[in-house]
C-alpha cells in the first residue's frame, strides 16, 4: 500500500495525508498469486544494460517502515535479519497493548514495508518477472509502524539513527508528514542531518496529497540533503494523486507498481511509497559502484541523469523522471556531479511502451477515474493494504477525533 503512518512525537501529532486507490483495490490477500510478467516499471529498464554497471552488491538499505516479511521468497535470502529491529512501542497512547510481532522487524500484517522492501531488491525467481532493481542488495528491515499508526517523529528519528548505526549506505522512508516537528530544530532533523553526515543517502516518498494542484510540504522529504521522491505514470507525467512542491527532487514510477507481499506472490498498488524504493534502488546501484561518493554526488547525479520535460526543476516531477542506465553510465568518475544543472540535463522522449498490466482495472480506467474525482472536488481517494490505516484515520474521524490525526503514506 502507500498510505501514511500516524506519526505523533511528545505532545505533537503529525498528520499524514491519505493514500491513493490501488489498482488492485479489494483484491490483494497475503499471500497472494505470483505476477508472471515483467512489470512496467521494470520494462522501461534495460536490465541487463543496468546491471552490468551495478547489481547493488555490498550494499546495505535500511527499510523503514511497517516490517519486511521474509516468508515471501524473493526477500529471504534479501534480508540482513541480524540487523533487524522493531522499534514499535509495547503500548498506545490508549495504554493498549500493541501487536508488535517479532523483534528483528520480519513480520508485517500491513504489506507496505514488504512491498517497499520488493522493489529494491527483491531477488529473481521463476514464474516471476519481477526482481529489484538492486538484486543483489541487502535490505535491514526496521519496523517503526503499522496501521493503527502507532510510530512516533521520535521512533523515526530513533529508526534513522538505528539505522545508521547498523551499517546501511541508503535509508527508504516511504511514510511523510505535514507540520512536523519544527523543521529547524527537531529530533527528527537531527537524525537526518546525522545521517547524512554519514554519507548515508535518504530517499523519502513526497506524499499522495496532490489531487486538485494541491501543494504542501512534507517531512521528512522537506529536509535539506533528503532526496524527495514524486510518483510519474506510464506516460512519464506527474500522478494524479502525487504530492507537489519545490522539494521534490526526483520522481520515478508509482502507479500500478507490483511487488512483493507478506507470505509469497505480489499485488499492485499506487503511490509514492513505490516510488521511493524505485529511486533507493537506484541510490544502492550508484553506492556500490561508487563507495566513496558523498551524499550529495548520488542525489545530484540521480537528479542529474533525470528524463526531463523542461531545462531545468519542475515542482511536479522535480528534475524528472529518474533513468536508471544513465544515472550508471552518463558519469564521470573523477569528477561527480556535486549538483544538477539546467542546461544539461536529458531531454525526455517518447515515454517507453509497455504491456498493459490487468490487475483489476486497466490503466485507463483507473486514470478515468483519477481525473474524474479530481473535477468534482479534489477528493483524495483512500484505500487500505490488508488493515491499512487510511479505514483506520476515517473511522476515528467520525467518531470526532482531532481533525489533526492522520495516516499512512502510499
Amino acid at each position: 500500500m502507500a498510505g501514511a503512518v500516524v506519526l505523533t512525537a511528545a505532545t505533537t501529532v503529525v498528520a499524514l495525508p491519505a493514500a491513493p486507490a490501488r489498482a488492485d483495490d479489494g483484491q490483494c490477500t497475503f499471500p497472494s498469486k505470483p505476477y508472471t510478467g515483467r512489470p512496467w516499471a521494470l520494462q522501461r529498464v534495460n536490465l541487463d544494460e543496468l546491471w552490468a554497471q551495478s547489481t547493488g552488491k555490498n550494499v546495505q538499505v535500511a527499510v523503514i517502515d511497517t516490517g519486511v516479511d521474509i516468508k515471501n521468497p524473493q526477500l529471504t535470502k534479501a534480508v540482513d535479519v541480524s540487523k533487524g529491529l522493531n522499534l514499535l512501542p509495547a503500548k498506545n497512547s490508549k495504554g493498549e497493548k500493541i501487536e508488535r510481532g517479532n523483534k528483528t522487524g520480519t513480520t508485517d500484517t500491513v504489506g507496505h514495508g514488504t512491498r517497499v522492501a520488493g522493489i529494491i531488491a527483491a531477488r529473481p525467481a521463476k514464474g516471476t518477472g519481477f526482481v529489484g532493481l538492486a538484486p543483489d542488495a541487502t535490505i535491514i528491515p526496521i519496523k517503526q509502524n503499522d496501521a493503527e499508526g502507532d510510530g512516533t517523529a521520535n521512533t523515526l528519528a530513533t529508526a534513522i539513527r538505528d539505522a545508521v548505526r547498523a551499517g546501511a549506505d541508503v535509508i527508504n522512508i516511504s511514510q511523510d508528514t505535514a507540520n512536523a516537528l519544527d523543521p529547524k530544530d527537531s529530533v527528527l532533523k537531527d537524525a537526518v542531518d546525522f545521517a547524512i553526515g554519514q554519507k548515508v543517502v535518504i530517499v523519502a516518498s513526497a506524499g499522495n496529497d496532490g489531487l486538485g494542484g494541491n501543494v504542501k510540504v512534507t517531512y521528512p522529504a522537506s529536509y535539506p540533503g533528503v532526496l524527495a521522491v514524486a510518483a510519474s505514470d506510464r506516460n512519464n507525467e506527474r500522478a494524479p494523486f502525487s504530492q507537489s512542491g519545490d522539494f521534490v527532487g526526483v520522481a520515478a514510477p508509482g502507479v500500478d507498481m507490483i511487488s512483493t507481499v507478506p507470505g509469497n506472490g505480489h499485488c499492485s498498488d499506487n503511490g509514492t511509497s513505490f516510488s521511493a524504493p524505485y529511486v533507493a534502488g537506484v541510490a544502492a546501484l550508484l553506492k556500490s559502484k561508487y563507495p566513496h561518493w558523498t551524499t550529495r554526488q548520488v542525489v545530484a547525479q540521480i537528479e542529474q541523469t533525470a528524463e526531463r520535460s523542461i531545462p531545468g526543476k519542475d515542482m511536479r516531477v522535480g528534475w524528472g523522471v529518474v533513468d536508471p542506465v544513465r544515472a550508471l553510465t552518463a558519469v564521470d568518475p573523477a569528477h561527480p556531479v556535486e549538483s544538477p544543472a539546467p542546461e544539461d540535463g536529458v531531454a525526455r522522449g517518447e515515454a517507453p511502451s509497455v504491456t498493459p498490466l490487468h490487475f483489476g482495472e486497466t490503466a485507463e480506467e483507473r486514470n478515468t477515474r483519477l481525473a474524474t474525482y479530481a473535477v468534482v472536488g479534489g477528493l483524495v481517494l483512500v484505500a487500505g493494504l490488508g488493515g491499512t490505516a487510511v479505514a483506520v484515520r476515517d473511522a476515528r474521524r467520525r467518531r470526532g477525533r482531532r481533525p489533526e490525526a492522520g495516516t499512512w503514506t502510499r
